[in-house]
């Protein structure tokens, strides 16, 4: 995992923030590979409630964690009762790390 444990904070923290502490994380992606260089940060948060503005929270937490870990790319992808699952989801949860 291509995440320092002070990065890994910052995430859960800003997650745990926006969206409550029983909010998982996963990080998905190029990120997993040890031996790459670069990449954007990709993260499934799944969520045990709904959510109103899905796509206002995402792209909020995306600016928070720009604006804490610097400018950098991070996705963000959600999961919470009641929003479509997409191929996305399922490629994220087998295999994504949790954080």
């Amino acid at each position: 995992m291509r995440l320092s444990e002070h990065e890994r904070a910052v995430v859960c923290a800003a997650v745990a923030r926006r969206f409550g502490p029983q909010a998982e994380v996963l990080l998905f992606g190029s990120r997993i590979d040890d031996a790459p260089r670069g990449g954007d940060i990709d993260l499934l948060v799944e969520l045990p409630h709904p959510i109103d503005d899905p796509l206002a929270q995402a792209v909020g937490l995306e600016v928070d964690l720009m604006r804490e870990l610097g400018e950098r790319r991070i996705d963000v992808l959600l999961a919470y009762p009641g929003c479509r699952e997409q191929p996305i989801h399922r490629m994220a949860r087998a295999g994504g790390q949790r954080l």
